[in-house]
């Protein structure tokens, strides 16, 4: 049937449509016995023009969820729970143990006197510590007090345990690469035969060693994470603000900064790229937006983050989370310094990352 004859007789038309889309139903019924499936009629979803933000962004008042938090070591201790944790589920991937589609977050409570059993997993895991102090952190063989505001690395397939040696609650923010690692399939546990791993160096060693900028002669390191595994909050804090002596901040990001690897200049991490940034009291970012998800947690300092129509309130320890491909800006009353992790680091590495201004 030529076009002329379609303009002429549209219900010859739309009658000949018909049986075509019959025959093609019949066809793709008979190919699902065999299970396949034509592409053409899916491509468009799986290949998209742009990203579909995965979950939606929401706002974790730390205010309102640090009750629970606290009331969680009334009914489980930390040797029972392994890990105490409470969970901070994207309210858009209810049920999945999910903040993003590839990482995980949660609130980690140990008490005085408590130690979390040593393990090790496939996963890769930070911390950043909220409040509290007296708690440590040991990993492959090094322990490391942790106060309000450090960054802590917990490499994949590395023993570790918490243990808290002062007094009143300690809180961390928990953060995990597990959907991403589950994604292929990797995910291997082993528990140690004891609460606590053995030391085998002193405390500081390693940001003695390789976090003061300088390496031992001769060193090389099988691992992708930085060997240094705590940065503390005092140092970071001091280089954020001599950045606004400097020059003047990114107009979409602020004074932003990243953790390195002092290796090679390359992310901490090796699957979640960490930073840090100062936004000074009264100003604020333009438009941005990139491929990546990630989780911010409030360090210091009031604001408010904006994303579509959304308006967060940023105080102390919130965190929010803002899906890939979802623009932001952020407004700062006072100075305000926030920590994020996302998932670029892997992104970068398979070429997928891109980034959005204005």
């Amino acid at each position: 049937m030529n076009a002329a004859t379609s303009t002429a007789n549209p219900t010859a038309a739309a009658a000949a449509s018909g049986a075509v889309q019959r025959e093609r139903e019949a066809f793709y019924g008979r190919a699902d016995t065999q299970h396949l499936a034509p592409l053409w009629t899916r491509l468009r979803s799986l290949v998209p023009e742009a990203p579909t933000p995965v979950g939606v962004a929401h706002r974790w008042a730390y205010a309102d969820v640090r009750p629970y938090v606290l009331e969680s070591a009334a009914h489980i201790s930390a040797r029972e729970a392994e890990r105490r944790v409470m969970i901070l589920e994207n309210p858009g991937l209810k049920g999945s143990s999910q903040i993003t589609n590839s990482l995980y977050a949660g609130l980690q409570l140990i008490m005085p006197g408590e130690v979390a059993p040593a393990h090790r997993h496939t996963q890769s895991a930070l911390r950043f510590i909220v409040e509290g102090s007296g708690a440590y952190t040991a990993v492959d063989g090094e322990k490391t007090t942790m106060q309000p505001g450090d960054f802590v690395i917990t490499p994949s397939w590395t023993f570790h345990h918490h243990g808290h040696e002062g007094s009143g609650p300690m809180v961390w923010l928990d953060g995990l690469d597990i959907p991403l690692v589950g994604f292929f399939n990797a995910t291997f546990r082993e528990d140690h035969p004891r609460d606590e791993a053995e030391l085998t160096r002193p405390e500081g060693d390693a940001l003695a060693r390789y976090g003061s900028g300088l390496l031992p002669v001769g060193y090389r390191s099988a691992s992708l994470n930085s060997p240094v595994f705590n940065y503390p909050y005092a140092r970071t804090r001091e280089a954020l603000h001599a950045l606004t002596r400097a020059g003047a901040p990114d107009p979409h990001l602020g004074h932003l900064m990243r953790y390195v690897n002092p290796l090679d200049g390359g992310w901490a991490m090796p699957t979640m790229a960490t930073t840090i940034r100062l936004l000074s009291a009264g100003s604020a970012t333009l438009p941005y937006r990139s491929s990546d998800s990630a989780i911010f947690i409030v360090v210091e300092g009031r604001g408010e983050m904006r994303v579509g129509e959304q308006r967060f309130a940023l105080t102390p320890h919130d965190v929010v989370v803002v899906p890939g491909w979802m623009a932001y800006t952020l407004h700062a009353a006072d100075d305000l310094v926030l920590f994020s992790y996302s998932d670029r680091v892997a992104q970068e590495k398979l070429g997928f990352f891109r980034e959005q201004r204005g």
